[in-house]
């Protein structure tokens, strides 16, 4: 087992001196994120201050503070890098991508799962073994953190059944990717960052910015000239590249899927672990090259493209494998939507199917997929096939100004301009869903109005913290009528079978398997690439960022994972004013 822990005395700041220089550096760095310019002239500035007590400031210069920080070890996960070159049949004349070399940066995945099971402030909030949940009044099933899930329930069987595992903690390995572009102008500033976090931890942990997700990587994004950017050849590189950099990140994890390790937890206990692949947070585009699996086809069941509420079985990896081992390329392709060159990183470990372990997603299937670009845009559609442009613009006016007028009350808000955007984020079609629906009232038909209720109905179901059995019934039938109203659309929308609309017939066996919808959004992942791309972008100097952006996500760790350990010591309590005078004796 590990060595415990050594007891710490309660004045031990290190690497730090005292409270004051600690939380100066968190300050600086962490709150403001100063530039080495003011940093410096605000070192000068505090020493020219205490020189007349014969005093020093905290620290010396910028230099000074990044050292210190540098020095902590706890949360020290440093990053480590590989390269990837094709090495494939060359052709005649060779595409510059071929000879092209691909870095992949990560941190060690088991590690970063360390030092979340080990957070004391996660002690009270991580469940260490499957459970299941019931309403005690009428004995009813409940669903709501991931430990609560048929699926985990079924690895921890699977796990029992092998002398090996019997007895471990099930700790699920949660991932999300999505590329960002951290500038819109100044050209190609394009970034691929990989996300992980435990299955243990609760969902309102896991949405609450409380450093539950991670960033382990930075995926390559190959690219090459406009001639050879759609050869076949260059297409499957592209997303087998991606399938073998996540199997090498994750390759620690591997020998520890099949015998224990024993890690320290937050509660200061030890137990033995075993890991499984979980949960992939992704977008629909994201899930095609996770699944591989072909475009406008669900990476979930086999329904045919064409008619994707027809039903169809779900993928297996079983099934998947026998198939591309029985047919041709060309028949998977065109009857199945598979892409049998490829091998999902997913077959590399042991009790993982990819195509299970894609995530439902709130964000771009139902707020931003369903109802933003969907019912939205074809009510627009409706009004100019049904009245001409002329009349469908004053009719859009009208509806422009409904939302507009819409009084200030907590948890609306006022789109002053109407709903005409050039572009739309997550949170502005979350705010149009709550005053779209009376503003449309009047000017479509009735089964236009009841299809947008429907669908509303459904979304706010499926983004309750708890769903019950009752509420299983409700989102069935919420679904039922939207399938059933939105037939209204067929003047404008040549076919339903919309993959993004599809995903919602998944979502009740989902939530079975998974638990409640919102802990596994996309939404989380988005709103950490802020903190750990797009800020840590802004602060570099833009030459070579990557390489600052690491270091700066690496002491943004290390502060944390400071501030945690003085918190759980009590050495952070009252104000830094507070603490000096008591230390000085005297009172605020």
């Amino acid at each position: 087992p590990p060595t415990p822990v050594p007891l710490k005395d309660p004045d031990d700041w290190s690497p730090y001196r005292n409270r004051i220089e600690f939380e100066a550096a968190e300050f600086a760095f962490k709150q403001c994120h100063m530039s080495a310019r003011n940093l410096d002239f605000l070192c000068d500035l505090m020493a020219a201050t205490l020189a007349k007590h014969h005093d020093t400031p905290p620290f010396a210069d910028h230099k000074d503070l990044h050292n210190v920080i540098d020095a902590t070890q706890l949360g020290d996960v440093p990053w480590q890098c590989f390269s990837v070159q094709y090495s494939g049949e060359r052709p005649e004349v060779v595409p510059p991508w071929m000879d092209n070399e691909f870095e992949v940066w990560y941190r060690d995945p088991r590690a970063m799962a360390h030092n979340i099971i080990a957070n004391p402030n996660y002690k009270d909030e991580i469940d260490y073994a499957p459970f299941r949940e019931y309403d005690a009044s009428d004995d009813t099933r409940r669903w709501k953190d991931f430990m609560s899930r048929d699926w985990a329930w079924q690895q921890a069987d699977t796990i029992l059944q092998d002398p090996e595992t019997q007895g471990s903690a099930l700790v699920p390995i949660i991932l999300g990717s999505d590329k960002t572009t951290v500038s819109v102008g100044t050209g190609n500033n394009e970034y691929y960052p990989l996300y992980a976090s435990i299955g243990n931890i609760r969902n309102n942990v896991r949405r609450a910015h409380r450093d539950a997700l991670v960033i382990i990587g930075f995926l390559a994004i190959p690219k090459t000239d406009r001639s050879h950017s759609k050869d076949d050849s260059f297409r499957i590189f592209r997303r087998q590249l991606f399938h073998s950099s996540l199997s090498a990140i994750l390759s620690s994890l591997k020998p520890f899927m099949t015998t224990h390790e024993v890690v320290r937890c937050g509660d200061g206990h030890f137990r033995r672990v075993i890991y499984s692949l979980g949960p992939y947070i992704a977008d629909y585009e994201e899930q095609l090259v996770l699944s591989c699996v072909v475009k406008h086809w669900c990476p979930k069941c086999i329904a045919v493209r064409t008619n994707l509420d027809g039903g169809g079985i779900y993928r297996s990896r079983e099934h998947t494998d026998f198939l591309i081992n029985e047919l041709h390329a060309d028949i998977l392709w065109d009857e199945f939507g598979l892409i049998g060159d490829l091998v999902p990183f997913t077959n590399d470990f042991p009790r993982a199917d990819i195509h299970e372990l894609l995530s439902f997603d709130l964000l771009h299937q139902l707020i931003k997929g369903a109802f933003k670009d969907h019912l939205v845009d074809w009510v627009a559609k409706y009004l100019k096939a049904v009245h001409g442009t002329k009349q469908s613009e004053e009719i859009m006016s009208n509806i422009d100004r409904r939302i507009a007028a819409v009084a200030s009350f907590s948890g609306l808000r006022r789109f002053p301009q109407g709903c005409d955007f050039k572009q739309w984020t997550g949170d502005d079609s979350k705010a149009l869903m709550k005053v779209f629906l009376p503003a449309i009232e009047g000017h479509v038909p009735q089964d236009m109005v009841r299809a947008f209720r429907a669908l509303l109905e459904f979304c706010y179901l499926v983004q309750r913290n708890v769903i019950t059995e009752d509420t299983m019934i409700q989102i069935q039938d919420a679904l039922y009528r939207f399938h059933h109203y939105r037939k209204i659309f067929n003047t404008v929308v040549p076919t339903f079978s919309l993959p993004r609309q599809h995903s919602m017939t998944h979502y009740v066996d989902m939530i079975r398997l998974f638990g409640a919808p919102n802990g596994l959004c996309s939404s989380i992942t988005e709103s950490k690439h802020i903190k750990a791309v797009k800020e840590p972008w802004r602060w570099s100097n833009r030459h070579n960022a990557l390489g600052q952006m690491l270091v700066t996500n690496q002491r943004l760790d290390k502060l944390a994972a400071s501030c945690v350990d003085f918190d759980a010591r009590g050495m952070l309590t009252g104000t830094i004013l507070s603490s000096a005078l008591a230390a000085l004796g005297k009172s605020v």
